[in-house]
């Protein structure tokens, strides 16, 4: 089996994006399959193509998109990729859609096909928090969820694959408000391992109430 995991590049005026950063701390194996991972750019246009290019190029049986969710306290594990894109800021081509659809003819949203319930509790197994996420955003981090998911529902229908959000790196928040949250990047890449892990050995997800009230 082979996990493919991208990453983003820095964005926003951050000097280093902590999603890439901890990929690039897991072992080259996890569960027994055989850990791959690129950086892809933070654009709309881009993004789902690097990751497209990726599978043709390392053909794998899994694909998890990590990027940065400034302001969360931990790591996070998406439910659901939407068909909207709406950015707050520019992308890294300065490229700022607004309340446009990702896929013309495409469906509202995609639900992840990874085990996103059995991930948030192995990590919790482990005595990290996790939790899941019931909105990937508008910006290019759900453009990737929805059009990876997209590609898997119409062209690569082998691939199991879905999206993870992490906090700011501990080095990043030393100039920002008191208060805003962090996370060690050795942590952050931790948790990361046992998400896949979880994926690795659950081809369906456990049933666990995992909702939110609001």
């Amino acid at each position: 089996m082979k996990v493919l995991l991208t990453g983003f590049d820095p964005f926003g005026g951050e000097s280093v994006n902590p999603a890439f950063e901890a990929i690039k701390l897991l072992p080259s194996t996890i569960a027994g399959a055989e850990i791959v991972y690129v950086e892809i750019p933070t654009e709309f246009k881009k993004s789902a193509p690097a990751v497209e290019a990726a599978i043709k190029e390392h053909n794998p049986d899994i694909v998890i998109n990590v990027g940065q969710a400034g302001g969360r306290s931990c790591v996070t594990v998406e439910k659901v990729g939407i068909n909207l894109a709406d950015a707050r800021i520019p992308d890294n081509a300065g490229d700022q859609p607004l309340d446009e659809p990702l896929q013309a003819d495409g469906p509202t949203g995609y639900f992840a096909t990874i085990p996103v319930n059995a991930m948030v509790q192995n990590v919790r197994a482990h005595g990290l928090p996790c939790h899941v996420s019931f909105t990937a955003g508008t910006y290019v981090c759900n453009c990737v969820m929805y059009n990876v998911l997209h590609m898997c529902a119409t062209k690569y229908t082998n691939i199991r694959a879905g999206f993870i959000h992490v906090p700011y790196a501990c080095d990043q928040v030393v100039d920002k408000a008191n208060g805003m949250a962090s996370m060690p990047l050795e942590t952050i890449a931790k948790s990361l391992e046992y998400c896949v892990e979880a994926v690795v050995n659950n081809t369906e997800d456990v049933k666990e109430t995992m909702g939110t009230t609001h």
